[in-house]
C-alpha cells in the first residue's frame, strides 16, 4: 500500500463503533481510499503483474445477483466493502484484494490522486443521479471533502454555475479554490432563509440539489431550495429518522434521490485525472506516515484541513 486517505466514516467507526446497521463485533483495520504498487498476482490475474501501480475500489461483489446484473453491483447486500464491518479495510502495508477491482494507473496519476478515485467516485455517482448536465445551476450543501468532489465533478459535467453552504468559512473558501461560483456560510438562518439566499445568488432555483450533510436543517434546505420539476440527490448519512417537507417536495415535484457509495465509476475518474479534466490535489491539505496514523486520526476528528492522507510505504517518499 501506498496512500489510504482517512474518511469521516473511518473516524465515526473508530469513535463510536457503528454506522446505522454496520456494527464493529472484533478488531477491524480501516480505510477504504487506497493506491499501491502490485507486488503479487494470482494463477489467473492477466491484465497486472508486480510492479503495476493500482487504485482500489473497496467494493467487491461477492455473488452475481440481481444487482449485479443490472450493474448496480453497489446495492448488492452481500457486497464485500473494505472498513465495513466484518470487513478489514487497506490501512495497512500489505493488502489482498480481487484484482478486478485494482485498476492500473497511468504514469501521470499520482498515488494520492488513485486514493482520492474513491471519495470522488461519490461525486461522480451523485452528479450523474442527479442528471447534472450542460447549464445546470446546481446547489451543493456542505463543503467538506464530499461537497468538494461534486463541486468539481458539477462543474466538469457542465454545470453553468454552483453554490455551496457550509459552517465553515475556511471550507468555503476551499470550494471557492475548486470551482464553487458562490459560497454561503450559514449562522443561525432557518432552511427557508438558505433557500432564499441560494435562489438570491443564483438567479434562480437551482433544478438540483447535492445535500452532503445528512442534518436535518439541510435536508429542509434542500427541498426548499429545488425548483418545482428539480432533483434533490441525498448523499450525506445523518441520523435514521428526520423531519422533512415532504408535502412542500410532493407538490412540487421535486424528485428525491439516494444514493449508496458508487458503481462503475473507476474507469470514467482515472480518464478524468489522467486528462487533467479534473484537479483533485488541493483537496489534501495533511500528510502523516502510517506511524503516525493515531495523529492523522485526531486531526481528522478534529476538522482540520480537507483530505488527509496516511503514507504506507516508508521506502517511497514520491506523492
Amino acid at each position: 500500500m501506498h496512500s489510504v486517505g482517512i474518511c469521516g466514516s473511518d473516524v465515526h467507526y473508530w469513535q463510536h463503533g457503528r454506522i446505522g446497521d454496520f456494527v464493529v463485533k472484533d478488531p477491524m483495520v480501516l480505510g477504504h481510499e487506497a493506491s499501491g504498487t502490485v507486488v503479487k498476482v494470482g494463477s489467473g490475474v492477466t491484465h497486472l503483474k508486480p510492479g503495476d501501480r493500482v487504485a482500489i475500489e473497496p467494493g467487491v461483489p461477492r455473488e452475481m445477483d440481481e444487482f449485479c446484473r443490472t450493474g448496480r453491483y453497489n446495492l448488492s447486500p452481500t457486497i464485500f466493502f473494505c472498513a465495513t464491518p466484518p470487513d478489514n479495510g487497506n490501512l495497512c502495508r500489505y493488502y489482498k484484494h480481487s484484482a478486478s477491482y485494482c485498476y492500473k494507473l497511468p504514469d501521470n496519476v499520482t498515488f494520492e490522486e488513485g486514493a482520492l478515485i474513491e471519495p470522488l467516485s461519490v461525486g461522480i455517482h451523485a452528479c450523474k443521479r442527479a442528471g447534472v448536465t450542460l447549464g445546470s445551476k446546481v446547489f451543493v450543501s456542505g463543503s467538506g471533502p464530499i461537497g468538494l468532489v461534486n463541486v468539481l465533478v458539477a462543474k466538469m459535467m457542465g454545470a453553468a454555475a454552483v453554490v455551496i453552504t457550509d459552517l465553515s468559512a475556511s471550507r468555503l473558501q476551499k470550494a471557492k479554490e475548486v470551482g464553487a461560483d458562490f459560497t454561503i456560510q450559514v449562522k443561525n438562518e432557518t432552511p427557508q432563509e438558505v433557500a432564499s439566499k441560494v435562489e438570491s445568488l443564483l438567479g434562480c432555483m437551482p433544478e438540483i440539489t447535492v445535500e452532503c450533510t445528512g442534518v436535518q436543517a439541510c435536508i429542509q434546505a434542500g427541498i426548499y431550495a429545488t425548483r418545482s420539476g428539480g432533483t434533490l440527490v441525498l448523499v450525506g448519512l445523518g441520523p435514521e429518522m428526520v423531519t422533512v417537507p415532504i408535502v412542500n417536495a410532493a407538490v412540487r415535484e421535486v424528485d428525491i434521490r439516494g444514493i449508496f457509495r458508487y458503481c462503475n465509476t473507476w474507469p470514467v475518474a482515472i480518464a478524468l485525472l489522467a486528462s487533467k479534466r479534473i484537479n483533485v490535489k488541493p483537496l489534501v491539505t495533511h500528510r502523516f506516515p502510517l506511524e503516525k496514523a493515531l495523529e492523522a486520526f485526531e486531526t481528522t476528528k478534529r476538522g482540520e484541513g480537507v483530505k488527509i492522507m496516511l503514507k504506507c510505504d516508508p521506502t517511497d517518499h514520491n506523492p
